[in-house]
């Protein structure tokens, strides 16, 4: 007997990278070793959270599904029965970052066959950058464009429960008669206090739909309960690799300067985390975006509410002196990351964005952090750059030696590929002959396609007038062995663990010649490719901070899974709403 799952408003589900990436034999490479989640890229976007607590502000019911986790962590699945169990009113699927052009459009298709009376509702970067292609597939009924989708995603919803024509609802495409039409871009909220983080929602979710993995963010996540604050949205930047720099924000979401969350709104989110968890907090974007108003407003803010988690700051370029000392002055716990990208003034100046500081000036600014009380400083740089060739990659990474020569442990250092995919909307995208580059696809279709390919040197999107798609591989795998090694001669890492990462890179070498050469996987091979398109560039681990033998605060989430339960026993059905 199959279980009917509670009706709800909207099911918001995301979608691995690649749908039937359990039974593909794909060679992902480092794509993903720079970011929490895995090559199936199950982090879902924060935007989840805001819109499932705007919609429950206002009488929905929404319920997120983290469908690429399930399917990673449970071999026995089976989406297509998960899915027909569900009675949604509506669907919502993200499209936020390009790696999910496969894996998104294969689940819309499979609602669509399932519920083919249910509208398929899509958003998030790249659905905005789409949209028009997006909209005309039979799988997608609407798509909300803009990075703040909560306001006209309400209405949309709405409108479709009660019947209403949908053509006065701001930054929505949809299909007229057969034919895509796009409403005005216009909804841009100046602010973005109407968007809370609200931990609590997942643990109600997961009581009230006996769900845990559908809610968790990412793979491993109860072991490293690593959150985000997000204090903006676009960016003061205009760097030609972002999808999110100025220049893009002002052709893909309408944004022509970055909205902020207020400094009260921001720590009351921190301390919500807070309540629930002892894991560290990221701040992403540079609060000094703001201005140094802004940013002293939010540490005096943290200071007083007495803020114990550790605190992970984001600097897109060299803080003002001083800064770092009142960060220290008002934190107990905090850290830093960091992306010069490149230590070569040639290519950094290429990027014509945020990295405008020299190696001397950074030192200096590394070394008065080193003086505090930082936990910890992340440094990355990057594969891929504009006028980058395979020597700057490998001088980059004997700059990594000259940092680790500071001789402190709290500074980690890292490097991997810029990819899979350019961002769509980037500068570098859009002009890619102007910058040195040269492009494999440019539709959503094209980059579906890519995403199937038997290696990540097939599957990148890009090559450069300076290195090859194989070059930048070699260049990577180069790197990654160089830099392993150096962070073993100067103790960051045991011997054992930099002995494993050596292992899994002449293993990914060997998977990549042997796939050149058109082998068909069998059983056996799949299985060595899935085993070494992880943790190839360095180990994963390294990402994260140090744990606390009790991650979570479980008075808080007991009283947060009573109210839940609660929730459930009276909770309407979508009908109703």
């Amino acid at each position: 007997m199959t279980f009917a799952a509670p009706p709800v408003d909207l099911l918001l589900l995301h979608p691995p990278s690649v749908y039937d990436f359990r039974d593909q034999a794909i060679l992902y490479g480092p794509v993903s070793d720079m970011v929490p989640s895995s090559v199936v890229f199950e982090l879902y976007p924060v935007g989840f959270l805001t819109m499932a607590g705007y919609l429950g502000d206002r009488g929905l019911a929404v319920r997120i599904v983290n469908l690429a986790l399930k399917m990673m962590t449970n071999r026995r699945f089976d989406v297509r029965k998960f899915l027909a169990a569900q009675r949604p009113a509506a669907v919502g699927i993200d499209l936020h970052w390009l790696p999910h052009a496969h894996g998104a459009l294969e689940v819309a298709r499979l609602v669509k066959e399932l519920h083919p009376d249910v509208p398929v509702i899509m958003g998030g970067l790249s659905a905005s950058y789409y949209h028009d292609e997006l909209a005309a597939r039979p799988e997608v009924d609407y798509v909300l464009s803009g990075d703040s989708t909560e306001q006209p995603l309400h209405e949309l919803l709405v409108a479709l429960r009660e019947g209403r024509p949908v053509d006065g609802i701001a930054n929505l495409s949809w299909k007229d008669g057969g034919r895509v039409r796009t409403n005005p871009l216009s909804y841009i909220p100046p602010n973005l206090d109407d968007a809370d983080v609200r931990p609590e929602l997942l643990v109600e979710m997961a009581v009230r739909y006996r769900d845990v993995s559908g809610v968790l963010p990412f793979n491993g996540w109860l072991a490293n309960p690593t959150t985000m604050v997000l204090p903006l949205k676009g960016c003061a930047w205009d760097c030609v690799t972002c999808g999110s720099s100025k220049s893009t924000c002002v052709h893909l979401t309408g944004r022509r300067q970055p909205a902020f969350l207020s400094p009260a709104r921001l720590v009351a989110s921190v301390q919500a985390i807070g309540r629930f968890s002892r894991g560290p907090v990221v701040i992403p974007g540079d609060l000094l975006q703001g201005g140094e108003a802004y940013a002293t407003a939010v540490l005096d803010g943290l200071a007083a509410a007495r803020v114990d988690n550790e605190i992970c700051f984001e600097f897109f370029h060299l803080p003002p002196r001083g800064y770092l000392a009142r960060i220290d002055r008002s934190l107990p716990n905090w850290s830093f990351e960091i992306s010069p990208e490149s230590h070569d003034p040639d290519v950094r100046g290429a990027l014509d964005g945020k990295c405008g500081y020299d190696n001397a000036a950074f030192e200096s600014f590394l070394r008065e952090a080193l003086a505090l009380d930082c936990h910890r400083i992340d440094v990355f740089f990057m594969i891929g750059l504009p006028r980058q060739t395979y020597d700057s990659v490998m001088q980059t990474v004997a700059y990594c030696g000259q940092l680790m020569n500071m001789g402190d442990p709290r500074l980690c250092a890292f490097i991997s590929p810029m990819g899979p995919f350019l961002d769509p909307g980037s500068r570098i995208f859009e002009a890619p002959e102007r910058y040195g580059y040269r492009l494999f696809a440019r539709t959503l279709e094209e980059h579906r396609q890519l995403l199937v390919q038997p290696s990540w040197e097939q599957i990148l999107n890009y090559e450069t007038e300076w290195m090859s798609r194989a070059e930048l591989v070699d260049a990577t795998y180069d790197a990654a062995e160089r830099l392993n090694a150096l962070k073993c001669e100067h103790g960051r890492i045991p011997r054992r663990r930099a002995q494993a990462v050596a292992a899994g890179i002449a293993e990914a070498r060997r998977l990549r010649a042997r796939l050149a050469t058109g082998a068909v996987p069998d059983a056996a091979l799949r299985g060595e490719i899935n085993r070494y398109s992880a943790s190839t560039v360095c180990d994963k681990r390294e990402l994260f901070w140090q744990r606390h033998l009790f991650n979570f605060r479980f008075d808080a989430i007991l009283r947060a899974a009573l109210s839940g339960r609660r929730r459930g026993a009276t909770a309407p059905s979508a009908a109703s709403v």
